[in-house]
């Protein structure tokens, strides 16, 4: 994303460990947000079953203190963060720059990806951690796609920073 995700908007499509729960134990959603949040992105999350309570603990929470009384968690944590649980996706598509799926949830295969590209800055970015897309059918939006075990698009390929 030009080298930077500091002061962009990313979407993040699914953060329980597998589709159909609302299990948040371990998943690596929690991973890659604290990532994302420690370079100062604003995150938008989507998730059909965990709730907002869940995913702001588990984002408060270090990974020592999974295993520990609530009482232990500090309080007020998540809203210094850049962080918001949504429900509709469509609406915050809005200004986002890219998109990334982290649990493989039926439903994003079928979302409407060419009304969210409209909505999004362009270049958009897409990060399917978990093959739920076709890679070529989003390409032709317009997406510059990244998928587990698929190829590059043409041009990243040249970059020095794929190489």
């Amino acid at each position: 994303m030009f080298n930077t995700v500091s002061g962009k908007k990313i979407i993040v499509l699914g953060f329980a460990f597998k589709k159909d729960t609302g299990d948040t134990k371990e998943t690596p959603t929690i991973d890659v947000s604290h990532g994302l949040l420690g370079d100062k992105t604003h995150l938008a999350i989507y998730n059909p079953q965990v709730i907002e309570d869940q995913i702001k603990q588990d984002l408060a929470t270090s990974k020592f203190d999974w295993d520990h009384p609530q009482h232990l968690v500090s309080a007020g944590v998540t809203e210094k963060i850049n962080l918001s649980v949504i429900k509709d996706l469509y609406e915050t598509a809005k200004g986002a720059h890219g998109v990334c799926i982290l649990t493989e949830w039926n439903e994003f295969k079928s979302l409407d990806y060419q009304k969210i590209y409209d909505a999004m800055e362009k270049p958009v970015f897409f990060f399917d951690g978990r093959n739920v897309v076709n890679v070529q059918a989003m390409r032709k939006i317009g997406f510059i796609v990244h998928s587990v075990g698929k190829p590059l698009d043409d041009w990243i390929k040249d970059l020095p920073a794929a190489a």
